[in-house]
């Protein structure tokens, strides 16, 4: 039997999440649209990430920049000894909420440094957004990609 984790004896759930189903598809939607994603990610979220590094400090921001895709690209750096990637994702978990919106997904991957080598860092793609008609604004949205060095 294949485990899901250390100590599972079950090797399979006990249920569907077909209650998110909905909800997901709006946001997927969302992403569909050709102009949803919204510009100067520095101006609009920017500020709260540095203002999130400044007050936590797990994290050190070494870059940020725009990608050819319009993704804003957060190059960052865990500032602690060593951690594990569930304490790293709980720290990221928390910054993005420092500029998340209503509607938001995350998805961690491990993926290799540019450095080359074995060294891997943690990816973590974000999109987030305002989707009618839970928004006075007009739905918009921002693709955000974290990366992450120093982590186990």
């Amino acid at each position: 039997m294949a485990t899901r984790w250390d100590g599972d004896n079950r090797g399979l759930g006990i249920g569907d999440a077909l209650q998110l189903v909905s909800g997901a598809s709006e946001l997927v939607a969302a992403f569909r649209q050709p102009a949803w994603v919204a510009e100067q990610p520095e101006i609009h979220l920017l500020p709260h990430v540095e203002a999130w590094c400044e007050r936590d400090r797990r994290l050190r921001l070494i870059d940020a920049y725009t990608d050819d895709t319009n993704a804003y690209i957060l190059d960052c750096e865990w500032q602690r000894a060593p951690a594990s990637v569930g304490e790293a994702r709980a720290a990221v978990f928390s910054l993005i909420g420092s500029f998340a919106e209503s509607a938001t997904y995350v998805r961690q991957r491990r993926v290799a440094s540019n450095g080359g080598g074995s060294t891997m860092k943690l990816q973590f793609e974000v999109g987030t957004g305002e989707l009618a008609p839970d928004t006075r604004f007009v739905p918009h949205g921002h693709v955000v990609v974290i990366n992450l060095a120093g982590v186990l």
